[in-house]
């Protein structure tokens, strides 16, 4: 067999036989809650009493969810300028913290999305973090991360994250162009240009 045949039999099966990222495999929903649905049709499983304009992301608010048998908390985030309501990201902590239960779950997770595209942990194994990207249907970038953290300090445990940040893009956008409609400004404190310094007052920002 020459090469150009090869090539083009590798071709026809690659345009075949997708990727684990194609369109058939991209995930949408889990514990009951689905990304890109209304807010207002879950209110069964979240607090919305909790509900808060985040304060990074003033495009989007966060809502709680209430007690889902297998999960110990987690937050929905929607949106709050292009299509308020729409859910744009979903954040779970699991029930089970041990590392086992995490390497359970990988391993499902890649028997059913394939291998990860990218490693989001730390070189340490202190955070151990995956992450799938998709495109759906619409075209719209799903990413899912499973993470499992040994740091106290950083939600100890086993959670996922699933994101359609197309629809998390376009709240942004909305939000931007907002703000500049009405003369505000579309840049946080904590992105503006630093000012120049003096040794005083870094020694505001050390502990002492």
């Amino acid at each position: 067999m020459n090469r150009f045949m090869f090539f083009s039999i590798l071709v026809a099966i690659v345009l075949l036989f997708p990727s684990h990222a194609s369109a058939d495999k991209a995930p949408s929903r889990i514990a009951g809650i689905t990304l890109g649905e209304q807010i207002a049709m879950f209110v069964d499983l979240v607090k919305m009493e909790t509900s808060i304009v985040l304060r990074d992301r003033k495009y989007l608010r966060e809502v709680n969810i209430r007690e889902i048998d297998g999960y110990k908390s987690g937050t929905v985030d929607f949106g709050n300028c292009s299509k308020p309501g729409q859910i744009v990201r979903i954040k779970l902590k699991y029930e089970y913290e041990d590392k086992n239960f995490y390497d359970e779950l990988l391993e499902k997770f890649k028997k059913k999305f394939g291998e990860p595209d990218e490693w989001r942990g730390d070189p340490f194994h202190v955070i151990i973090a995956w992450k799938w990207s998709f495109r759906d249907e619409d075209g719209d970038s799903i990413s899912l991360i499973l993470q499992h953290s040994r740091d106290e300090e950083y939600k100890w445990g086993n959670s996922v994250k699933l994101t359609n940040t197309t629809l998390m893009e376009q709240e942004r956008l909305c939000y931007e162009k907002r703000n500049r409609q009405e003369g505000g400004s579309t840049v946080s404190k904590s992105t503006s240009k630093k000012p120049k310094l003096s040794e005083e007052d870094y020694q505001r920002f050390i502990p002492q």
